[in-house]
Protein backbone atom coordinates (compact mmCIF):
# COMPACT_ATOMS: atom_id res chain seq x y z
CA UNK A 1 0.00 0.00 0.00
CA UNK A 2 1.11 3.58 -0.96
CA UNK A 3 0.75 6.40 0.95
CA UNK A 4 1.15 10.32 0.12
CA UNK A 5 1.48 13.00 2.73
CA UNK A 6 2.70 16.42 2.77
CA UNK A 7 5.90 16.18 5.14
CA UNK A 8 6.81 19.94 5.23
CA UNK A 9 6.18 23.30 2.83
CA UNK A 10 7.80 22.09 0.03
CA UNK A 11 8.33 17.79 0.65
CA UNK A 12 6.11 14.97 -0.58
CA UNK A 13 6.80 11.73 1.56
CA UNK A 14 6.02 8.94 -0.73
CA UNK A 15 5.94 5.55 1.78
CA UNK A 16 5.68 1.83 0.99
CA UNK A 17 6.22 -1.28 2.56
CA UNK A 18 8.13 -3.96 0.60
CA UNK A 19 7.47 -7.66 0.99
CA UNK A 20 11.34 -8.45 -0.40
CA UNK A 21 10.78 -11.89 -1.81
CA UNK A 22 10.37 -10.99 -5.31
CA UNK A 23 11.33 -8.03 -7.72
CA UNK A 24 9.38 -5.00 -7.12
CA UNK A 25 8.90 -2.30 -9.69
CA UNK A 26 7.63 1.89 -8.94
CA UNK A 27 6.42 4.26 -11.68
CA UNK A 28 5.93 8.30 -10.38
CA UNK A 29 4.41 10.47 -12.94
CA UNK A 30 4.34 14.08 -11.84
CA UNK A 31 2.13 16.25 -14.46
CA UNK A 32 3.11 19.79 -13.91
CA UNK A 33 0.84 22.85 -15.29
CA UNK A 34 2.03 24.04 -18.83
CA UNK A 35 1.99 27.25 -17.73
CA UNK A 36 5.02 27.10 -15.50
CA UNK A 37 7.42 26.72 -18.61
CA UNK A 38 9.12 23.35 -17.14
CA UNK A 39 11.28 21.52 -19.47
CA UNK A 40 14.97 19.69 -19.63
CA UNK A 41 16.70 23.68 -20.44
CA UNK A 42 15.00 25.31 -17.62
CA UNK A 43 15.71 22.36 -15.03
CA UNK A 44 17.85 19.58 -16.37
CA UNK A 45 16.85 15.63 -15.75
CA UNK A 46 20.35 15.44 -13.61
CA UNK A 47 19.65 18.27 -11.67
CA UNK A 48 16.07 17.72 -10.86
CA UNK A 49 17.26 14.07 -9.73
CA UNK A 50 19.95 14.78 -7.30
CA UNK A 51 18.52 17.32 -5.91
CA UNK A 52 14.56 16.77 -5.47
CA UNK A 53 14.17 13.16 -5.26
CA UNK A 54 16.13 11.74 -1.38
CA UNK A 55 14.89 7.70 -1.51
CA UNK A 56 15.44 5.82 2.21
CA UNK A 57 14.82 2.17 3.87
CA UNK A 58 14.73 0.62 6.87
CA UNK A 59 13.72 -2.71 8.49
CA UNK A 60 10.03 -2.88 9.29
CA UNK A 61 7.97 -5.51 11.23
CA UNK A 62 4.11 -5.49 11.32
CA UNK A 63 5.13 -7.85 14.44
CA UNK A 64 5.28 -4.82 16.36
CA UNK A 65 6.03 -6.55 19.66
CA UNK A 66 9.04 -8.56 17.83
CA UNK A 67 11.78 -5.53 18.88
CA UNK A 68 10.70 -5.25 22.04
CA UNK A 69 11.14 -8.60 22.99
CA UNK A 70 14.04 -9.43 21.10
CA UNK A 71 15.50 -6.17 23.17
CA UNK A 72 14.59 -7.39 26.69
CA UNK A 73 16.05 -10.92 25.37
CA UNK A 74 19.43 -9.06 24.75
CA UNK A 75 19.34 -6.78 28.18
CA UNK A 76 19.24 -10.34 29.80
CA UNK A 77 22.64 -11.49 28.12
CA UNK A 78 20.89 -14.32 25.62
CA UNK A 79 21.50 -11.92 22.63
CA UNK A 80 24.54 -9.69 21.97
CA UNK A 81 24.52 -5.56 22.45
CA UNK A 82 24.39 -4.68 18.77
CA UNK A 83 21.18 -6.78 18.39
CA UNK A 84 19.93 -4.91 21.81
CA UNK A 85 20.23 -1.56 19.62
CA UNK A 86 18.80 -2.61 16.31
CA UNK A 87 15.83 -4.06 18.23
CA UNK A 88 15.08 -0.95 21.01
CA UNK A 89 16.19 1.57 17.41
CA UNK A 90 12.97 -0.33 15.46
CA UNK A 91 11.10 -1.01 18.30
CA UNK A 92 11.15 3.40 18.62
CA UNK A 93 11.71 3.77 14.72
CA UNK A 94 8.05 2.16 14.15
CA UNK A 95 6.26 4.24 17.10
CA UNK A 96 7.50 7.51 15.69
CA UNK A 97 6.58 6.76 11.96
CA UNK A 98 3.10 6.01 13.69
CA UNK A 99 2.71 8.80 16.06
CA UNK A 100 3.70 10.95 13.32
CA UNK A 101 1.07 9.73 10.77
CA UNK A 102 -1.71 9.78 13.53
CA UNK A 103 -1.35 13.04 14.81
CA UNK A 104 -1.33 14.57 11.22
CA UNK A 105 -4.49 13.41 10.59
CA UNK A 106 -5.80 14.02 13.41
CA UNK A 107 -4.21 17.62 13.36
CA UNK A 108 -6.23 17.70 9.85
CA UNK A 109 -9.71 16.68 11.58
CA UNK A 110 -9.35 19.11 14.17
CA UNK A 111 -8.69 21.82 11.65
CA UNK A 112 -12.00 21.30 9.65
CA UNK A 113 -13.66 21.40 12.99
CA UNK A 114 -12.41 24.39 14.02
CA UNK A 115 -13.70 26.34 10.64
CA UNK A 116 -16.79 24.09 10.80
CA UNK A 117 -17.35 25.87 14.37
CA UNK A 118 -16.33 29.51 13.04
CA UNK A 119 -18.61 29.23 10.10
CA UNK A 120 -21.52 27.96 12.18
CA UNK A 121 -20.91 30.90 14.37
CA UNK A 122 -20.91 33.65 11.70
CA UNK A 123 -23.89 32.23 10.19
CA UNK A 124 -25.71 32.61 14.09
CA UNK A 125 -24.67 35.85 14.09
CA UNK A 126 -26.37 36.32 10.77
CA UNK A 127 -29.70 34.86 12.02
CA UNK A 128 -29.61 36.91 14.72
CA UNK A 129 -29.75 39.91 12.40
CA UNK A 130 -32.47 39.31 10.57
CA UNK A 131 -31.20 36.95 7.81
CA UNK A 132 -31.98 33.93 6.58
CA UNK A 133 -30.16 30.21 7.30
CA UNK A 134 -27.91 28.95 4.45
CA UNK A 135 -29.66 25.39 3.86
CA UNK A 136 -26.57 23.87 2.94
CA UNK A 137 -24.93 25.13 6.36
CA UNK A 138 -27.96 23.79 8.14
CA UNK A 139 -27.50 20.33 6.18
CA UNK A 140 -23.67 20.27 6.60
CA UNK A 141 -23.82 21.03 10.52
CA UNK A 142 -24.96 16.83 11.49
CA UNK A 143 -21.91 15.59 9.41
CA UNK A 144 -19.69 18.05 11.53
CA UNK A 145 -20.68 16.67 14.80
CA UNK A 146 -20.18 13.33 13.63
CA UNK A 147 -16.48 14.07 12.38
CA UNK A 148 -16.25 16.10 16.30
CA UNK A 149 -17.58 12.71 18.13
CA UNK A 150 -15.34 10.80 15.93
CA UNK A 151 -12.16 12.90 16.54
CA UNK A 152 -12.65 12.38 20.23
CA UNK A 153 -12.86 9.10 19.84
CA UNK A 154 -9.62 9.14 17.88
CA UNK A 155 -7.49 11.09 20.51
CA UNK A 156 -8.59 8.96 23.14
CA UNK A 157 -7.20 6.01 21.79
CA UNK A 158 -4.25 8.01 20.30
CA UNK A 159 -3.55 8.51 24.26
CA UNK A 160 -4.20 4.90 25.59
CA UNK A 161 -1.78 3.46 22.41
CA UNK A 162 0.42 6.00 23.35
CA UNK A 163 1.01 5.09 27.05
CA UNK A 164 0.65 1.38 26.59
CA UNK A 165 3.55 1.41 24.18
CA UNK A 166 5.81 3.94 26.48
CA UNK A 167 4.80 1.54 29.61
CA UNK A 168 6.04 -1.64 27.90
CA UNK A 169 9.19 0.05 26.95
CA UNK A 170 9.80 1.13 30.40
CA UNK A 171 8.51 -2.08 32.04
CA UNK A 172 12.24 -3.81 31.76
CA UNK A 173 15.03 -1.10 32.16
CA UNK A 174 18.37 -3.05 31.08
CA UNK A 175 20.60 -2.91 34.62
CA UNK A 176 24.30 -3.11 32.20
CA UNK A 177 25.82 0.77 31.97
CA UNK A 178 26.46 0.38 28.28
CA UNK A 179 22.86 -0.66 27.71
CA UNK A 180 21.46 1.88 30.00
CA UNK A 181 22.97 4.90 28.53
CA UNK A 182 21.39 3.74 24.86
CA UNK A 183 18.02 2.96 26.41
CA UNK A 184 17.97 5.94 27.81
CA UNK A 185 18.72 8.76 24.75
CA UNK A 186 16.20 6.47 23.51
CA UNK A 187 13.48 6.64 25.98
CA UNK A 188 14.43 10.37 26.53
CA UNK A 189 13.43 11.51 22.84
CA UNK A 190 10.68 9.27 22.48
CA UNK A 191 9.06 11.35 25.43
CA UNK A 192 9.92 14.22 24.66
CA UNK A 193 8.40 13.18 20.76
CA UNK A 194 5.00 12.27 22.30
CA UNK A 195 5.14 15.44 24.50
CA UNK A 196 5.89 17.87 21.37
CA UNK A 197 2.92 16.07 18.60
CA UNK A 198 -0.01 16.13 21.81
CA UNK A 199 1.28 19.56 22.44
CA UNK A 200 0.34 20.42 18.85
CA UNK A 201 -3.21 18.45 18.99
CA UNK A 202 -4.00 20.48 22.21
CA UNK A 203 -2.80 23.76 20.24
CA UNK A 204 -5.09 23.03 17.42
CA UNK A 205 -8.11 21.54 19.33
CA UNK A 206 -11.15 23.11 18.88
CA UNK A 207 -12.59 25.82 21.66
CA UNK A 208 -15.50 24.26 23.43
CA UNK A 209 -16.73 22.17 26.33
CA UNK A 210 -16.97 18.92 24.72
CA UNK A 211 -13.21 18.69 24.35
CA UNK A 212 -12.43 20.05 27.54
CA UNK A 213 -11.78 16.29 29.05
CA UNK A 214 -9.91 15.57 26.18
CA UNK A 215 -7.73 18.66 26.34
CA UNK A 216 -6.71 17.91 30.28
CA UNK A 217 -6.13 14.09 29.23
CA UNK A 218 -3.81 15.02 26.85
CA UNK A 219 -1.90 18.07 29.05
CA UNK A 220 -1.58 15.47 32.09
CA UNK A 221 0.38 12.98 29.71
CA UNK A 222 2.43 15.65 28.71
CA UNK A 223 2.94 16.72 32.11
CA UNK A 224 3.86 13.40 33.30
CA UNK A 225 6.52 12.99 30.59
CA UNK A 226 8.38 15.84 31.28
CA UNK A 227 8.43 14.82 34.79
CA UNK A 228 9.72 11.74 33.57
CA UNK A 229 12.46 13.28 31.81
CA UNK A 230 13.13 15.64 35.28
CA UNK A 231 13.39 12.38 37.67
CA UNK A 232 15.37 10.53 35.21
CA UNK A 233 17.81 13.79 34.45
CA UNK A 234 17.58 12.56 31.23
CA UNK A 235 18.68 16.86 29.98
CA UNK A 236 20.57 19.60 31.73
CA UNK A 237 18.48 22.34 32.87
CA UNK A 238 20.75 24.74 30.86
CA UNK A 239 19.04 22.56 27.91
CA UNK A 240 15.67 22.49 28.81
CA UNK A 241 15.87 26.08 29.42
CA UNK A 242 16.78 26.70 25.92
CA UNK A 243 13.66 25.74 22.69
CA UNK A 244 17.06 26.08 20.48
CA UNK A 245 19.62 23.68 22.20
CA UNK A 246 16.76 20.98 22.77
CA UNK A 247 15.36 20.59 19.56
CA UNK A 248 19.33 19.88 18.25
CA UNK A 249 19.67 17.41 20.96
CA UNK A 250 16.22 15.74 19.97
CA UNK A 251 17.10 15.74 16.44
CA UNK A 252 20.54 14.02 16.89
CA UNK A 253 18.48 11.33 18.75
CA UNK A 254 16.50 11.01 16.50
CA UNK A 255 19.39 9.82 14.04
CA UNK A 256 20.27 7.54 16.60
CA UNK A 257 17.54 5.93 16.72
CA UNK A 258 17.40 6.13 12.42
CA UNK A 259 20.71 4.94 12.06
CA UNK A 260 20.56 0.88 12.95
CA UNK A 261 17.65 0.20 11.44
CA UNK A 262 18.58 2.37 8.50
CA UNK A 263 20.19 0.90 4.87
CA UNK A 264 23.40 2.31 4.16
CA UNK A 265 23.80 3.17 0.24
CA UNK A 266 25.81 4.13 -2.48
CA UNK A 267 24.44 5.77 -5.90
CA UNK A 268 26.35 5.30 -9.17
CA UNK A 269 25.87 6.95 -12.36
CA UNK A 270 25.25 4.02 -15.63
CA UNK A 271 27.14 4.32 -18.47
CA UNK A 272 30.10 6.65 -17.40
CA UNK A 273 32.93 4.36 -20.00
CA UNK A 274 30.02 3.92 -23.00
CA UNK A 275 29.95 7.85 -22.18
CA UNK A 276 33.67 7.75 -23.43
CA UNK A 277 33.31 4.80 -26.55
CA UNK A 278 30.57 7.11 -27.93
CA UNK A 279 32.83 10.23 -27.53
CA UNK A 280 36.06 8.62 -28.70
CA UNK A 281 33.32 6.94 -31.84
CA UNK A 282 32.04 10.20 -32.74
CA UNK A 283 35.35 11.68 -32.97
CA UNK A 284 36.84 8.99 -35.02
CA UNK A 285 34.02 9.02 -37.53
CA UNK A 286 34.49 12.72 -38.15
CA UNK A 287 38.11 13.09 -38.13
CA UNK A 288 38.05 10.29 -41.04
CA UNK A 289 35.82 12.21 -43.02
CA UNK A 290 37.78 15.53 -42.07
CA UNK A 291 40.98 13.62 -42.99
CA UNK A 292 39.58 12.66 -46.68
CA UNK A 293 38.18 16.19 -46.77
CA UNK A 294 42.15 17.13 -46.41
CA UNK A 295 43.17 15.38 -49.01
CA UNK A 296 40.50 15.66 -51.52
CA UNK A 297 41.39 19.56 -50.74
CA UNK A 298 44.85 18.97 -51.50
CA UNK A 299 44.96 17.16 -54.87
CA UNK A 300 42.35 19.96 -56.28
CA UNK A 301 44.59 22.77 -54.73
CA UNK A 302 47.90 21.65 -54.70
CA UNK A 303 50.67 23.46 -52.89
CA UNK A 304 49.84 25.17 -49.65
CA UNK A 305 47.90 28.31 -50.90
CA UNK A 306 45.55 30.87 -49.31
CA UNK A 307 42.75 28.68 -50.75
CA UNK A 308 43.97 25.56 -49.09
CA UNK A 309 44.05 27.51 -45.46
CA UNK A 310 40.32 28.46 -45.70
CA UNK A 311 38.96 25.19 -47.23
CA UNK A 312 41.03 23.43 -43.93
CA UNK A 313 39.66 25.79 -41.79
CA UNK A 314 35.80 25.08 -42.98
CA UNK A 315 36.56 21.59 -42.55
CA UNK A 316 37.47 22.19 -39.15
CA UNK A 317 34.89 23.85 -38.08
CA UNK A 318 32.56 21.42 -40.04
CA UNK A 319 34.18 18.80 -37.38
CA UNK A 320 33.49 20.59 -34.43
CA UNK A 321 29.97 21.22 -34.96
CA UNK A 322 28.96 17.72 -36.49
CA UNK A 323 31.39 15.85 -33.71
CA UNK A 324 29.08 17.02 -30.91
CA UNK A 325 25.31 16.31 -33.07
CA UNK A 326 26.55 13.26 -33.76
CA UNK A 327 28.03 12.34 -30.21
CA UNK A 328 24.82 13.55 -28.75
CA UNK A 329 22.43 11.38 -30.76
CA UNK A 330 24.59 8.52 -30.37
CA UNK A 331 24.53 9.04 -26.80
CA UNK A 332 20.95 9.05 -26.67
CA UNK A 333 20.09 6.39 -28.89
CA UNK A 334 22.32 4.09 -26.60
CA UNK A 335 20.98 5.38 -23.20
CA UNK A 336 17.10 5.21 -24.33
CA UNK A 337 15.06 3.24 -22.13
CA UNK A 338 17.98 2.48 -19.93
CA UNK A 339 18.06 3.20 -16.27
CA UNK A 340 20.66 6.16 -15.66
CA UNK A 341 21.48 5.47 -11.76
CA UNK A 342 21.74 1.59 -9.97
CA UNK A 343 21.72 2.35 -5.77
CA UNK A 344 23.05 -0.50 -3.92
CA UNK A 345 21.74 -1.05 -0.63
CA UNK A 346 24.26 -2.52 2.67
CA UNK A 347 23.56 -3.88 6.27
CA UNK A 348 23.99 -0.68 8.73
CA UNK A 349 25.88 -3.17 10.52
CA UNK A 350 27.62 -6.16 9.08
CA UNK A 351 27.95 -4.15 5.93
CA UNK A 352 26.89 -7.06 3.79
CA UNK A 353 24.82 -5.98 0.52
CA UNK A 354 21.37 -6.96 0.95
CA UNK A 355 20.15 -5.36 -2.34
CA UNK A 356 20.16 -2.97 -5.39
CA UNK A 357 17.92 -0.95 -7.27
CA UNK A 358 17.78 0.54 -10.61
CA UNK A 359 16.43 4.11 -11.43
CA UNK A 360 15.04 6.14 -14.61
CA UNK A 361 14.08 9.61 -14.53
CA UNK A 362 13.41 11.58 -17.77
CA UNK A 363 10.58 14.02 -19.10
CA UNK A 364 7.92 12.88 -21.11
CA UNK A 365 4.71 14.44 -22.98
CA UNK A 366 1.49 13.07 -22.28
CA UNK A 367 0.88 11.91 -25.97
CA UNK A 368 4.07 9.38 -24.88
CA UNK A 369 2.36 7.84 -21.72
CA UNK A 370 0.81 4.49 -21.97
CA UNK A 371 -2.93 3.95 -21.85
CA UNK A 372 -2.86 3.04 -18.58
CA UNK A 373 -1.11 6.10 -17.17
CA UNK A 374 -3.64 7.95 -19.63
CA UNK A 375 -6.84 6.78 -18.29
CA UNK A 376 -5.84 7.01 -14.80
CA UNK A 377 -4.91 10.80 -15.19
CA UNK A 378 -8.29 11.63 -17.10
CA UNK A 379 -6.76 15.29 -18.45
CA UNK A 380 -9.17 17.41 -20.14
CA UNK A 381 -8.27 20.25 -23.10
CA UNK A 382 -7.25 22.75 -20.32
CA UNK A 383 -4.09 20.90 -19.39
CA UNK A 384 -2.85 19.80 -22.62
CA UNK A 385 0.48 21.46 -22.28
CA UNK A 386 1.35 19.42 -19.12
CA UNK A 387 4.95 18.24 -18.73
CA UNK A 388 5.21 14.62 -16.81
CA UNK A 389 7.77 14.17 -14.87
CA UNK A 390 8.76 10.37 -14.77
CA UNK A 391 11.02 8.93 -12.26
CA UNK A 392 10.87 4.85 -12.40
CA UNK A 393 12.44 2.29 -9.97
CA UNK A 394 12.92 -1.30 -10.16
CA UNK A 395 14.26 -3.43 -6.79
CA UNK A 396 15.29 -6.78 -5.46
CA UNK A 397 16.67 -7.34 -2.24
CA UNK A 398 18.03 -10.39 -0.37
CA UNK A 399 16.15 -11.11 2.51
CA UNK A 400 18.06 -13.65 3.65
CA UNK A 401 20.93 -11.38 4.21
CA UNK A 402 18.40 -9.12 6.23
CA UNK A 403 18.70 -8.73 10.25
CA UNK A 404 17.32 -11.90 11.67
CA UNK A 405 13.79 -12.04 12.42
CA UNK A 406 12.91 -9.36 9.73
CA UNK A 407 11.45 -10.08 5.88
CA UNK A 408 10.44 -6.59 4.99
CA UNK A 409 11.33 -3.02 4.54
CA UNK A 410 10.27 0.75 4.34
CA UNK A 411 10.77 2.58 1.60
CA UNK A 412 10.75 6.60 2.02
CA UNK A 413 10.66 8.72 -0.84
CA UNK A 414 10.76 12.08 -0.44
CA UNK A 415 10.05 14.48 -3.48
CA UNK A 416 11.34 18.01 -2.82
CA UNK A 417 9.45 20.73 -4.61
CA UNK A 418 10.74 23.54 -3.92
CA UNK A 419 12.39 24.13 -7.49
CA UNK A 420 9.06 24.56 -9.28
CA UNK A 421 8.38 27.21 -6.69
CA UNK A 422 10.59 29.06 -8.65
CA UNK A 423 8.69 29.08 -11.65
CA UNK A 424 5.31 30.52 -10.20
CA UNK A 425 3.93 34.11 -9.68
CA UNK A 426 4.75 36.19 -6.52
CA UNK A 427 1.76 37.92 -7.36
CA UNK A 428 -1.58 37.81 -5.64
CA UNK A 429 -5.21 39.30 -6.54
CA UNK A 430 -7.94 40.42 -4.77
CA UNK A 431 -11.50 39.25 -4.13
CA UNK A 432 -14.50 40.87 -2.98
CA UNK A 433 -17.12 39.23 -0.97
CA UNK A 434 -20.71 40.57 1.04
CA UNK A 435 -20.43 39.53 4.19
CA UNK A 436 -23.26 40.32 6.58
CA UNK A 437 -24.08 43.58 4.77
CA UNK A 438 -20.65 44.80 4.41
CA UNK A 439 -17.82 44.20 1.38
CA UNK A 440 -14.81 42.79 2.71
CA UNK A 441 -11.40 42.82 0.91
CA UNK A 442 -9.46 39.56 0.90
CA UNK A 443 -5.88 38.68 -0.76
CA UNK A 444 -5.62 35.36 -2.82
CA UNK A 445 -2.72 33.99 -3.62
CA UNK A 446 -2.55 32.37 -6.99
CA UNK A 447 -2.39 28.16 -7.12
CA UNK A 448 -1.65 25.73 -8.89
CA UNK A 449 -3.02 22.04 -8.94
CA UNK A 450 -0.01 19.13 -9.81
CA UNK A 451 -1.32 15.43 -10.59
CA UNK A 452 0.76 12.72 -8.92
CA UNK A 453 0.20 9.32 -10.31
CA UNK A 454 1.30 6.38 -8.85
CA UNK A 455 1.75 2.86 -10.21
CA UNK A 456 3.44 0.03 -8.06
CA UNK A 457 3.96 -3.42 -9.67
CA UNK A 458 4.79 -6.85 -8.11
CA UNK A 459 4.75 -10.36 -8.57
CA UNK A 460 1.35 -12.32 -8.78
CA UNK A 461 -0.48 -9.31 -8.25
CA UNK A 462 -2.36 -6.70 -10.31
CA UNK A 463 -0.68 -3.06 -10.64
CA UNK A 464 -1.60 -0.69 -7.92
CA UNK A 465 -2.63 2.94 -9.78
CA UNK A 466 -3.33 6.04 -7.48
CA UNK A 467 -3.83 9.56 -8.58
CA UNK A 468 -3.17 12.26 -5.94
CA UNK A 469 -4.31 15.40 -6.54
CA UNK A 470 -1.59 18.42 -5.06
CA UNK A 471 -2.55 22.11 -4.59
CA UNK A 472 0.62 24.24 -4.41
CA UNK A 473 1.50 28.00 -3.92
CA UNK A 474 4.75 29.34 -4.57
CA UNK A 475 4.57 29.19 -0.77
CA UNK A 476 3.94 26.16 0.79
CA UNK A 477 1.63 22.73 -0.50
CA UNK A 478 -1.54 23.54 0.50
CA UNK A 479 -3.60 20.00 0.14
CA UNK A 480 -2.90 16.54 -0.98
CA UNK A 481 -5.89 14.93 -1.88
CA UNK A 482 -5.96 11.02 -3.11
CA UNK A 483 -9.10 11.34 -5.97
CA UNK A 484 -8.41 7.55 -7.45
CA UNK A 485 -7.33 4.06 -6.84
CA UNK A 486 -7.64 0.74 -8.79
CA UNK A 487 -6.11 -2.93 -8.93
CA UNK A 488 -4.10 -4.54 -6.13
CA UNK A 489 -5.84 -7.87 -6.50
CA UNK A 490 -3.96 -11.45 -6.51
CA UNK A 491 -3.75 -12.99 -9.75
CA UNK A 492 -4.21 -16.34 -8.46
CA UNK A 493 -7.75 -15.58 -6.14
CA UNK A 494 -8.95 -14.49 -9.71
CA UNK A 495 -7.94 -17.69 -11.20
CA UNK A 496 -9.43 -19.62 -8.37
CA UNK A 497 -12.90 -17.80 -8.61
CA UNK A 498 -13.13 -18.38 -12.87
CA UNK A 499 -12.51 -21.92 -12.12
CA UNK A 500 -15.17 -22.58 -9.50
CA UNK A 501 -18.18 -22.79 -11.24
CA UNK A 502 -16.75 -25.17 -13.48
CA UNK A 503 -15.33 -27.53 -10.50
Amino acid sequence: MITVERKDSFHLKISRVLQEETSHRLDLFLFVPGELGLNEHVISEDAFYYSAIHVKRTYYSDKHHLPLVLSRLASRGRLSTEQYRLSLSLYAYQYVVALERATQTLLDTARRVQQAESHAETSERAETQGGEPNEADAGSEPRERIVAAGLQERLEELCELAQGILRRLRRNQPSDDGLLKYYANIDNYLSWFTEQRLLALVAYLPRGRDYRTIRERLLEICLAESEHREQAEYNASRVVRDPTRMSNKMRLLRRLIEYPVTLKQQTQELGGAEQKAVKGLATGVVMVFVSLGLLQARDTVGNITALFVLAMAVLYAMREVFKDDLRNTLWRWLRKGRPKWRRQYFDATSGKPVGRQLEWFDYKRFGKLDEQIQRVRQRNVAQREEMVLHYRSSSRMSPTRFLSGYEKTRETLSLDLSQLTRLMDKGSHRVYRLKEGQVSRESVEKRHLLNLVVREEVANAEPILQRWKIVMSRSRIVDVVKVHQEGGKPVEQEEGQTESPVA
